[in-house]
């Protein structure tokens, strides 16, 4: 793919220095989401704060311009999902996009018993991320020595569930909220959910809502944004940047 030059777009260059919250589809990547946008509205600097799995959707946060330079504080707060495990199947990335490795029987599983383990997970532990990450041994990112058919030991990170619960149970599946600090691997939080039952679990559906104080409810879907022409996107960024966006920003520069 050729690379991106702002200098041979239709439209002059998009000077406003913002953040823009995006409602990312499933199968985008985050990068596909930067990539269209820095595009079509011709962003000569565009970043994102935190990536989401290409099955997952939900909430994926945008710095334009000289905001790009907060990316790694943006990135560093904790985040909210709405997510979905299946028992009794357990793949080589602990999502439904990994092979299938193992089928249990987890017809002995009770709601109690599911509650009850779900519940067990909140509080500081040690997770092992998984092998399908972009996280980098030797040099090497996981996910590429994955699929090269190589498993390496990783060293487990710490993270913190805040909050963790279900909000429907209809076996094998189970959907649930949790609130995990930065660096959570909410499929590692399913898959180990299944081994600590005996059955085997894998994430089944994924939805980011908030991350820090930035929410859902003020992100704009990639559709919506399909019909912007420059200067909406421009109206849309500054309305939400002098309305919310500022105050958070200016307090995780501070936090820097």
């Amino acid at each position: 793919m050729r690379r991106f030059d702002p200098k041979r777009h239709r439209l002059p260059a998009f000077e406003s220095d913002a953040i823009l919250l995006v409602d990312k589809p499933a199968t985008w990547t985050s990068f596909d989401v930067v990539n269209f946008v820095r595009s079509r509205f011709n962003i000569p600097k565009v970043g994102h704060c935190g990536t989401l799995d290409p099955a997952a959707t939900g909430l994926l946060v945008l710095v334009l311009g000289k905001f790009t330079r907060l990316s790694g504080a943006l990135s560093g707060v904790d985040k909210i999902y709405e997510a979905k495990l299946t028992l009794g199947i357990e793949t080589d990335s602990e999502d439904m996009d990994g092979e299938i490795i193992r089928r249990s029987d987890c017809s002995n599983i009770t709601e109690d018993m599911l509650r009850e383990t779900i519940a067990s997970f909140m509080g500081k532990s040690m997770q092992v991320p998984p092998m399908v990450s972009a996280l980098k041994k030797d040099g090497k990112k996981l996910y590429e020595l994955a699929r090269a058919g190589k498993e390496v030991e990783r060293e487990p990170r710490p993270i913190e569930i805040f909050d963790i619960k279900p909000t429907a149970i209809a076996l094998p599946d189970c959907e649930f909220t949790v609130h995990c600090s930065k660096g959570t691997y909410v499929r590692t939080i399913a898959s180990d959910i299944g081994r600590k039952l005996g059955c085997g679990a894998v994430l089944s559906g994924l939805r980011r809502t908030q991350a820090g104080k930035f929410s859902i409810e003020d992100a704009v879907t990639v559709d919506t944004l399909k019909t912007f022409e420059q200067a909406q996107l421009k109206e849309f960024v500054e309305k939400f940047l002098y309305g919310k966006a500022l105050k958070i920003a200016a307090e995780a520069a501070r936090n820097q």
